[in-house]
């Protein structure tokens, strides 16, 4: 299944893409959120869907898309996952995954604004995959974290490098601002994805490919990751970890580019949809 959410900001109905129309799912009766992933939430709309195809009402066309899911608990990223990117921004290539925490109010629709925050100079683009949790995760093997997935989709992890290394303390103040989450447009089950060790991933800005990667070339892995931060913290359902960004972000480039009002960010990932964000400058109000 490919679960959308749309509407007005934090006021989104739920939604599944079905042979690439768009259908409200409201009558279900239930957010995709924590309750939802962990009462079994996808069996139980698949089999709603499939008792009422034929008769769920279509979406409008031109409908706002938020994040597919509503604010999860935690988003929870790892650095550095890639080695051309490592080697771009001359870090050293991780020996264990590195984490930092994103704020969930960063979160956003993935055609929403971004928006340079105030007294930015360094707002930079990441394309992402994220996976998202479908059930409580703790001290998990990695043979059975893929147990744990509900799904995947699209994320830019936009980041603001002057917040984020010349500020001191962790990497997290320059990664939550609001805005700085677009996630979609939609959540794809597991199922959906036939092989997420070898997708393409792209990004895009005022038309000038930026970021051509593939995940063939993580250095950590799903399985690993759920594992792994299994061991620190509870994952809870509809968390989301997103897996890192390949080279080519705005850090990496000598000299380095950054994001400016009316710029466009592109971005997309096989089997997960693209987004396009439109940049904006910080206005009081």
């Amino acid at each position: 299944m490919k679960l959308i959410r749309y509407g007005e900001l934090n006021k989104e109905k739920t939604g599944v893409i079905l042979e690439d129309a768009y259908y409200d799912t409201s009558a279900f009766g239930e957010d995709y959120n924590e309750q939802f992933f962990e009462s079994d939430g996808l069996a139980r709309l698949q089999e709603f869907v499939k008792n009422n195809k034929g008769k769920l009402e279509r979406i409008p066309e031109n409908s706002r898309l938020g994040s597919p899911f509503a604010r999860p608990s935690k988003i929870v990223c790892i650095g550095l996952n890639y080695a051309d990117h490592a080697a771009e921004t001359k870090a050293k290539i991780p020996e264990e995954p590195i984490l930092f925490m994103k704020s969930t109010t960063a979160v956003v629709g993935p055609n929403d604004d971004i928006i340079i925050p105030k007294n930015s100079e360094k707002t930079d683009w990441e394309v992402e995959l994220a996976f998202v949790m479908g059930k409580k995760a703790s001290y998990v093997n990695e043979a059975e974290a893929m147990d744990y997935v509900a799904g995947y989709c699209l994320h830019n992890d936009v980041s603001e490098r002057a917040f984020q290394l010349e500020r001191g303390g962790t990497w997290d103040k320059g990664k939550g601002c609001d805005t700085f989450a677009p996630i979609g447009p939609f959540l794809a089950t597991k199922d959906e994805i036939e092989d997420v060790d070898n997708l393409r991933l792209w990004l895009k800005v005022n038309g000038e490919m930026m970021q051509d990667g593939t995940t063939a070339n993580f250095i950590f892995r799903i399985p690993h990751l759920v594992s792994y931060l299994s061991q620190f913290m509870t994952l809870l359902p509809g968390d989301v970890i997103s897996t890192g960004t390949p080279a080519g972000v705005g850090l990496g480039f000598n000299p380095p580019v950054y994001l400016k009002p009316g710029d466009v960010v592109e971005l997309g990932i096989d089997g997960l949809g693209t987004s396009k964000q439109q940049v904006k400058a910080y206005a009081k109000g």
